[in-house]
């Protein structure tokens, strides 16, 4: 007799039943075979979605090409005779322009090799190859960002590109939910790579924990005995720009938009690095912004691991205009559903130091927050702080750092940041004059002169100014006598009434 179907049927177990996926990820049995599954999957669905494919390349200059082209395991041989196997290769041809490039990709916990990567830039050179894209889980600010070190005349001819399969995962995730597929059949498709992906089977991942050295280094802060040139502080900087790079991404899935962590032009990863192990040898803090566009402000992440406790704060400029109790109650008006232990911090000009304060203590009395010894004086900014536990552990199990740090990340956003709104001015409106009987004669103190209609229109010939007198007088016809208070014939003057002032007008018969 069958059995693990349920009374009623066939029909009322289906629900219970996992679906038949296009791309399973049992039977894989080693780490190779993971990495040839995977890589392949990709290159196959960028062949067969390439508004994917395109989206992914774009960064790397490729063409808009009809079709990506893509190959798995290609072999070349080199001079000594021995045979290279790059995991794949992918060609763009649009109109006369040829685009292509060799693919190494690693999964799980394997890295790049920079000899091995040397090489395939070799072939690449060799071969007309536009240059070489590495895959790994390594994550990298952009895509001209290594984790590999070659030697640099090797990139003279030839480009190298560098993805993490977080960000391959993100890009398949914007492409599905936000931006979409034209192609019913290929959005199936592409959702199949995305659940591939997400699984732990394929050996690809976001970002596991902050190294094995992170609880000796956070002790150590607590402790006070951390010290610059330590290389386990050097390690805990470098998982942390991974980690910033991570929370980017995670958050580019979920709004559809690019979220970056801002830098300069000229400053390298490992000229960030320095600095994030500076901070935290002499500090014992983390610190990252994330940059969401059209949000009110940058979004601020502060580690402190001597307190243990994480701090989450955006910057909000202060309207412009009304009082300084206006523009605070502006303020907290956006901040009706907020957190009562939410820290409000008001920046005034020319003040040293914030004026700050609960947001339960600016409720119950709003002047708390007004500038010391005068409160006219109107803010110019405000600072908006949600500090809670850090977590402890490593992994990305409950508790974890990583885990609680992007928990805590998206709760402040979308809680909090999502929903404030930016100041803005009301325009200038147009002044409306009260109706007036026909028979007034007295005018407005502050209504306009209205000139005559020939004298608007002035023309350009000698001619048309013959009607009007030069200098002062040029747009008084000459047959109008001269306004009380200007030169009379005799060349004197005299003072007459002001327009708008007494009950005659100037012009009045």
């Amino acid at each position: 007799m069958a059995t693990g179907v349920a009374e009623g049927g066939v029909a009322s177990g289906t629900a219970d039943w996992p679906h038949a996926r296009l791309i399973p990820t049992y039977g894989i049995r080693s780490q190779e075979e993971q990495e040839k599954r995977a890589t392949a999957c990709l290159l196959a669905v960028m062949h067969g979605v390439p508004e994917f494919g395109h989206a992914l390349l774009a960064e790397l200059g490729a063409p808009r090409s009809p079709s990506v082209d893509t190959s798995a395991e290609v072999r070349f041989k080199n001079a000594e005779g021995k045979t290279d196997i790059p995991d794949g290769a992918i060609v763009c041809v649009r109109g006369s322009k040829r685009w292509t490039c060799l693919v190494e990709a690693k999964t799980g916990s394997a890295v790049l090799k920079d000899e091995q990567v040397g090489r395939y830039l070799d072939i690449a050179r060799d071969q007309g190859f536009d240059g070489v894209l590495t895959i790994s889980n390594q994550i990298t600010h952009g895509v001209l960002e290594s984790p590999v070190c070659v030697d640099g005349r090797k990139l003279r001819r030839t480009k190298l590109w560098h993805l993490s399969w977080w960000r391959i995962l993100t890009e398949a995730v914007v492409q599905s939910r936000h931006r979409g597929v034209s192609d019913p059949d290929q959005a199936w498709v592409l959702r199949e790579l995305i659940h591939y992906l997400s699984s732990e089977g394929s050996g690809v991942s976001g970002f596991e924990d902050m190294g094995e050295h992170w609880v000796s280094v956070r002790s150590a802060a607590r402790d006070g005995t951390l010290r610059q040139g330590d290389p386990t502080i050097r390690q805990v900087a470098e998982h942390w720009e991974q980690f910033t790079e991570y929370l980017g991404l995670s958050f580019s899935q979920e709004l559809g938009r690019n979220v970056v962590a801002p830098r300069s032009r000229k400053q390298t990863t490992s000229g960030r690095v320095d600095e994030v192990e500076k901070r935290l040898a002499t500090g014992g803090v983390l610190e990252a912004t994330l940059r969401v566009p059209d949000a009110i402000g940058d979004l601020q992440i502060y580690a402190d691991l001597k307190a243990r406790q994480t701090s989450l704060s955006v910057s909000v400029g202060a309207p412009t205009e009304g009082r300084a109790k206006s523009r605070i109650s502006w303020l907290l008006r956006q901040l009706t559903d907020s957190w009562p232990d939410l820290r409000v911090e008001v920046w005034y000009p020319h003040g040293r130091e914030s004026v700050a304060a609960t947001l339960q203590q600016a409720r119950e009395q709003p002047d708390v927050l007004f500038f010391p010894g005068d409160p006219k004086r109107e803010p110019r900014s405000f600072t908006l702080t949600l500090s809670r536990p850090m977590g402890q552990k490593r992994g990305r199990t409950e508790g974890s750092f990583v885990r609680e740090t992007r928990a805590q990340a998206v709760t402040f956003y979308r809680d909090l940041v999502q929903n404030l709104k930016a100041w803005q001015a009301s325009p200038p409106k147009i002044r409306t004059e009260p109706d007036q009987p026909a028979s007034a004669s007295v005018s407005a103190p502050d209504a306009l002169p209205l000139l005559p209609k020939d004298v608007l229109q002035l023309g350009t010939s000698n001619d048309d100014m013959s009607d009007f007198d030069g200098g002062a007088a040029s747009l008084r016809p000459q047959n109008e006598p001269a306004a009380r208070g200007g030169p009379d014939e005799r060349g004197g003057s005299s003072v007459g009434p002001v327009r708008g002032v007494t009950g005659e007008r100037p012009d009045a018969p």
